[in-house]
């Protein structure tokens, strides 16, 4: 798993010239970029989320477009139209912004539930479909999505089935004292963003996808996972659980985080470290928990803390560790 990790820390190390303070957000989006998986970074105006995806992406080097959502937006505005040429007499495919391989979907939820389900097909298939032809989307393909909260004017909340899409949704929050300090002065003569170089190759980016593939996962973990995700459907304050989606999805990132880490093997605390953005989102909260201020952050920290890891022992009356996982911890 080195050559993961490795990749990850060029990456990381570069990004963060640009984001200040923000370490474990950037590595969760590079456990999307190596699971080939999409983001939600949600958060309010003015905290680096455009900002953020533009120097993932500058860092990859993968061909990068940027689609600006506003509600007056249609959906062939981003997967592109059919124009009749009259000198040949056919149709012609005029690429819509959608075909690049990294998608900036600036500020998503101010257009129109109509053009946000645009993207639905491309984000699952990897494919856009226009005048009952399809056409193949470049790999890797990943859409690196901002929204605002959904309590500002002007916003429209994303569809279930495009959330349950995100492999991860993140927040950014603000900065420290002392980093919004060093933001002030990083800028001072130029922004650090028009600077930002290429650190990793495609093929580079390829090859640690495959490599976290080979990260070795033992069944108790996969059984964790799975009472997870059950313990969300059976919650009394949760109207709609996480899908199998969700299990995947916590069990692909738990394996690119393990890789970050240096590891060829996933552990509970993998689990645990990647619960809360892979799941949360995929949660539909009843109408009277949302009367009580429940959100569904604060369920999945539930459910971490009441659902037991199977074949752990308990701790020992004197205190001491919670227990460990018995079974193979070997890299495979």
């Amino acid at each position: 798993m080195e050559s993961a990790r490795t990749i990850a820390d060029r990456v990381t190390t570069n990004v963060e010239r640009v984001i200040v303070g923000k370490h474990r957000e950037v590595q969760l989006v590079l456990v999307a970029l190596l699971c080939r998986g999409h983001v939600l970074i949600e958060d309010v105006p003015g905290v680096g989320k455009t900002v953020l995806a533009k120097a993932i992406a500058r860092s990859i080097g993968c061909t990068f477009r940027r689609i600006q959502f506003t509600p007056d937006l249609l959906p062939s505005d981003v997967t592109g139209v059919s124009v009749f040429n009259q000198g040949s007499a056919t149709f012609e495919y005029r690429p819509g912004p959608v075909m690049a391989q990294i998608v900036l979907a600036d500020e998503i939820n101010r257009a129109t539930p109509k053009t946000q389900s645009a993207l639905l097909e491309s984000m699952e298939e990897q494919q856009v479909t226009v005048d009952g032809v399809t056409y193949r989307l470049p790999e890797p393909f990943i859409v690196l999505a901002t929204e605002n909260p959904i309590e500002y004017e002007g916003t429209f909340p994303l569809p279930e089935a495009q959330l349950d899409r995100f492999l991860l949704r993140l927040s950014l929050g603000y900065p420290d004292r002392g980093g919004e300090i060093d933001i002030l002065e990083r800028q001072r003569h130029t922004h650090p963003l028009d600077t930002l170089e290429q650190v990793v190759a495609i093929e580079e980016l390829v090859a640690a996808q495959q490599a976290v593939k080979e990260v070795h996962v033992e069944r108790l973990i996969s059984e964790y996972i799975v009472a997870l995700v059950e313990a969300s459907r059976a919650h009394d304050d949760i109207y709609l659980g996480a899908s199998p989606r969700g299990s995947l999805a916590l069990f692909n990132s738990a394996r690119a985080w393990a890789a970050l880490q240096g590891r060829g093997y996933v552990i509970p605390d993998d689990i645990k470290d990647l619960a809360e953005p892979t799941l949360a989102h995929r949660l539909i909260i009843s109408p009277a928990a949302r009367m009580k201020n429940i959100d569904s952050r604060m369920v999945v920290r539930e459910l971490l803390t009441s659902v037991a890891v199977p074949g752990a022992r308990a701790a020992a009356p004197s205190g001491g560790d919670r227990g460990i996982l018995r079974g193979r911890r070997s890299a495979s």
